[in-house]
């Protein structure tokens, strides 16, 4: 049995990571080149958003468990230091899981 717990260990070499959806359990893959809003959306699920370039903070997106790799000027330093949420739009994961609470 593996009992890595993804949420915590560092992203891949190539930049891919999973978005796991912490109320469904439904795990999303993520690639260097997609965002995790793009991703979230052709899922089909309905995430706000706006700008799409991380500064109107519309799809603000708690994080449950992982590390987030802000992109966004939208949240503080500090706020990103806390690592509680994310702007799905822009930012990606620094862990090769990220659970969101959704």
């Amino acid at each position: 049995m593996n009992t890595t717990d993804l949420s915590q260990t560092p992203i891949a070499e190539e930049g891919n990571f999973e978005v796991q959806l912490n109320k469904s359990g439904q795990i999303l893959q993520v690639t260097k080149d997609q965002s995790i809003l793009k991703v979230l959306q052709d899922a089909g699920h309905d995430v706000p958003f706006s700008c799409s370039e991380g500064i109107c903070g519309t799809c603000l997106t708690p994080v449950v468990a992982g590390k987030p790799d802000h992109w966004d000027m939208y949240l503080t330093p500090e706020e990103q230091e806390k690592g509680d949420c994310i702007m799905v739009c822009c930012s990606r994961s620094q862990t090769a899981r990220l659970v969101l609470d959704l």
